[in-house]
């Protein structure tokens, strides 16, 4: 009978390390969590940033606790904090955008990286060049990639090939950085979120997606109100239920804006005509009569509502006399897109960790 020796011994015993330290890396690389240290820390480093879905709400809050930290160290205490510095960014916008491009650019640039602009008369995903080579090109050439696109298939290709971390700034389906925005801009404002209404009245467009995607995660209850024809996107919807059972939050759908505004604590809409829908507006103008946000709107509201719009705005989605009242953070909220993007960058670029102390939410 054959005996294993010692020699062979060691040779299974190192054969098990090596591809438990594989699996691990496996897992590491598809957004799995790994082990202890799952339950000890949040580490987002190498991590890709598609979709709210795909990240839970311990890492949401680290990502928005980093945010505030950046925030307070460098506007206002004035300090200079190189986390990026010899990193750089490829930006590809098929789409162009104010906010996203200025928070993007500044952002890096305050944090030492370099950030690098990439038009469509620059780059043309899977036209001039193929979706793979692009992706692996860019791998060799940056640190990491913001990718505002058309279709989100798009992103999830260029994640599949990427051995960086992609970033969705922007897509048909989903529009995460704007939300981490918006959460940043209502925790700033009442000092957590957990309990919070908020009322989505308009499109059932991809700003509202990632709401769907997130605040019940974060204790926060939704209603949305879309005209008929406009409703989110039924598997996001289905996973919005999930996720809302999940942690006891309220998530309803209705069709009636004042209903839909009652006692809620935040009101938010969106354009009515996205880029790419010009050819609808006129009908989409009359389907959506009766949307238009208002201070009677408000009136409903709980006590101390307040409004988001994540711009450009246009008058028949809401009123002067709301969205340059007090009660409106839209300003803040485009601000914050900075903190958030810079927020962002750091937690999956670096082990950073705050210096200031976590956020209530």
């Amino acid at each position: 009978m054959h005996r294993p020796t010692y020699v062979s011994k060691m040779f299974a015993f190192k054969n098990r390390i090596y591809f438990s330290l594989k699996f691990a890396k496996c897992c590491q690389s598809r957004n799995f969590r790994v082990g202890k240290a799952a339950l000890d820390s949040v580490n987002l480093k190498g991590h890709s940033f598609l979709t709210l879905k795909d990240f839970n709400a311990e890492e949401i809050k680290h990502i928005l606790w980093v945010s505030a930290d950046l925030k307070h160290r460098i506007k206002h205490r004035g300090e200079y904090v190189p986390l990026l510095q010899g990193k750089s960014i490829a930006m590809i916008f098929e789409k162009r955008s104010t906010r996203t491009r200025m928070s993007t650019e500044t952002g890096f640039s305050l944090l030492g990286g370099h950030p690098c602009f990439l038009t469509p008369q620059d780059i043309h995903l899977g036209v001039n060049e193929s979706t793979t080579d692009t992706a692996r090109v860019l791998s060799g050439l940056a640190d990491v990639v913001l990718a505002r696109v058309y279709s989100h298939s798009s992103l999830e290709h260029l994640d599949i090939d990427a051995s960086i971390p992609i970033i969705n700034g922007l897509s048909d389906l989903y529009h995460p950085i704007q939300v981490l925005a918006d959460l940043l801009t209502l925790q700033e404002h009442y000092g957590s979120l957990k309990g919070l209404t908020l009322a989505w009245i308009g499109d059932g467009n991809n700003v509202l997606h990632s709401f769907m995607m997130s605040l019940a995660k974060l204790g926060v209850n939704l209603k949305v109100a879309t005209p008929k024809g406009y409703e989110p996107d039924a598997n996001v919807t289905q996973e919005a239920q999930l996720l809302s059972k999940q942690f006891g939050t309220k998530l309803q759908f209705l069709m009636d804006p004042m209903e839909t505004a009652r006692d809620s604590s935040v009101l938010v809409t969106d354009t009515w005509v996205s880029m790419g829908q010009e050819e609808e507006k006129k009908k989409r103008l009359k389907d959506f009569l009766g949307y238009q946000i208002t201070m009677q709107t408000g009136s409903v509201a709980a006590p101390d509502w307040t409004f988001l719009h994540c711009l450009p705005r246009k008058a028949e989605e809401v009123d002067d006399e709301v969205f340059y009242s007090p009660r409106s953070l839209v300003f803040t909220e485009a601000e914050n897109r900075k903190w958030t993007i810079m927020g962002l960058m750091v937690c999956i670029l670096t082990d950073y960790t705050p210096q200031i102390p976590k956020l209530k939410f």
